[in-house]
């Protein structure tokens, strides 16, 4: 039966041509919808990069407008490159004691068009959805030096941050390191994004010092609707940094994107509310509100229910708002656009609320597990050292080395001309 041997033969060698197509190595089938969705899911997080350089890029005085925003492009230049040769194995290689990824993807080694082991996606797709996060997270830092860093050391800082705080953090975290295996909760950055950048951006706003005639001269944003739009791209986006998360087009990618909306919604109106209270509902106040509760909620979203979102957007605003008061009042740090309130307090009670309110995949202390907070606990601690121990210690050599402060005559006349030879209203 020659004619059926054929159309066998023909038969298997399609099965093999199409399974080559949609399937991985070990032979799991890619779901197109899951692949579809994280990338995506990757485009939205890339929106809001250049979403962080308007909003802080509105909130400085208008002849360091385009230093500020040309911060978040040069990392998502830089951090890009870093993540394909060496960034992404060090999150994600093989576990190494619990501390560090091997070197088995150095450049990507390995990681191709089949199925990432454990999901429905390819390797390439899960791999740049987390470069998102990375550049993402330097980019945040930014905000607390603006008006006085060097670019040139703004580079260097930002490649070894990411390499030194970032990589090591998220291997703890997602890439099966000791905080993971402790059983620490952080669905989409809580600790690995958020608490990085916002002690990070103490440490280095510490050493850097106060932009000359803090606390004298004004220094009020020069351009609140861009600062406005801004934040809408960073709401926008968020749904593919949180939602994203569930590495799925599924249920948990739905409450995702539902508890990061009312987190948000809760956290803006607070700080309206506030604001008002003591001057006037202002703008500016809504969206750095709006930008707190997205913040407090990137760790909990899949893990909580919508009702759960609204007194962690709720808090995050009130924990927010009296830390800007706080510290601008202690005139001992200039912590430029208040990155430490809004990303690393508004995100370490949201690390924290997700041990009390998980009930989604996990169980907090409100469902039961009281040993949840425990954990959430030292997660928050041993990130909040180890982030600003080393950006402090990185700092004080990238001053050392090179000097991190540009001259005070540059200064004065601002880093758009100084920095770059061009002005933004020139």
């Amino acid at each position: 039966m020659p004619s059926i041997r054929y159309l066998l033969s023909l038969s298997l060698l399609l099965l093999a041509l199409l399974c080559g197509a949609a399937c991985g190595d070990d032979g799991a089938a890619i779901n197109s919808a899951d692949n579809a969705w994280v990338l995506i899911s990757s485009a939205l997080v890339l929106l809001m990069i250049p979403g962080v350089g308007l909003f802080y890029g509105g909130m400085v005085r208008k002849k360091n407008a385009i230093s500020t925003i040309i911060f978040s492009f040069a990392v998502m230049g830089i951090i890009s490159l870093q993540w394909i040769l060496y960034g992404y194995t060090l999150a994600f290689g093989n576990d190494v004691s619990g501390l560090i990824g091997g070197l088995d993807h150095l450049g990507l080694s390995g990681v191709g068009m089949g199925v990432k082991e454990g999901l429905t996606i390819p390797s390439l797709t899960f791999m740049i959805f987390q470069a998102m996060f990375a550049i993402i997270t330097v980019s945040l830092i930014t905000g607390s030096y603006v008006e006085r860093i060097k670019f040139s050391s703004f580079l260097v800082f930002s490649l070894l941050w990411a390499t030194l705080v970032y990589d090591p953090v998220a291997h703890w975290v997602w890439g099966g390191g000791w905080l993971a295996q402790m059983g620490a909760l952080d669905f989409a950055g809580g600790i690995v994004v958020h608490i990085t950048a916002g002690v990070s951006a103490l440490a280095v706003a510490l050493v850097i010092g106060a932009r000359r005639g803090y606390g004298t001269d004004p220094m009020e944003p020069h351009n609140i609707p861009t600062t406005v739009m801004g934040a809408a791209l960073l709401w926008f986006g968020w749904f593919g940094f949180n939602a994203g998360s569930a590495l799925a087009a599924n249920g948990i990618a739905a409450n995702a994107f539902v508890t990061t909306n009312t987190s948000a919604a809760a956290a803006a109106t607070t700080w309206m509310l506030l604001s008002w209270r003591q001057r006037a509902p202002s703008a500016l106040g809504i969206v750095t509100g709006a930008v707190a509760g997205l913040a407090a909620i990137t760790p909990a979203a899949g893990y909580v229910t919508p009702l759960a979102a609204v007194p962690i957007g709720v808090v995050a605003a009130i924990a927010g708002y009296y830390a800007i008061l706080y510290v601008r009042g202690s005139g001992r740090v200039d912590d430029s656009l208040d990155v430490l309130a809004c990303h690393g307090i508004g995100s370490t009670w949201g690390v924290l609320a997700t041990g009390i309110f998980a009930s989604i995949g996990a169980a907090g202390l409100l469902s039961g597990n009281a040993h949840q907070v425990v954990v959430q606990l030292i997660a928050i601690a041993v990130t909040w050292g180890y982030s600003f121990a080393v950006t402090y210690g990185l700092a004080r050599v990238i001053d050392a080395v090179m000097g991190l402060r540009v001259r005070e005559e540059e200064e004065a006349v601002g880093l758009d001309i100084s920095q770059h030879g061009e002005g933004a209203y020139m």
